[in-house]
């Protein structure tokens, strides 16, 4: 499989802003992009190619429910082949939700047609 992920500037931000929180967060995030790889469709789909994807944060200890949002774009061009960029992530605590009108001008900044 090769799917290039890529981070938006707003995903790095709040990363940083996350990974000060909690400690676990670094290995968090690489055993999501890994899961990410396995399955580039899990989550919930907001529109055609963007998802809302759960990532536990181990340290939190609420597993997947109570912990952060990856919301990613995707762009798949084979079974195993595409392109993915995760738009932003947050505490669950922090916001329950994110506006679509946000999330779609973000993708169209990286240039995924939504």
């Amino acid at each position: 499989m090769s799917y290039e992920i890529n981070p938006s500037h707003t995903f790095l931000t709040e990363a940083k802003r996350l990974r000060k929180r909690y400690h676990s967060f670094v290995n968090d995030l690489e055993d999501f992009k890994k899961s990410l790889e396995e399955n580039p469709y899990q989550g919930a789909e907001l529109c055609p190619g963007i998802r809302k994807i759960r990532m536990p944060i181990e340290s939190k200890g609420r597993g997947k429910s109570g912990s952060a949002r990856v919301v990613t774009a995707n762009a798949i061009i084979a079974e195993h082949e595409g392109r993915i960029a995760l738009l932003t992530i947050y505490d669950k605590s922090d916001a329950s939700t994110i506006q679509l009108n946000v999330i779609r001008q973000m993708a169209r900044e990286l240039g995924f047609e939504v």
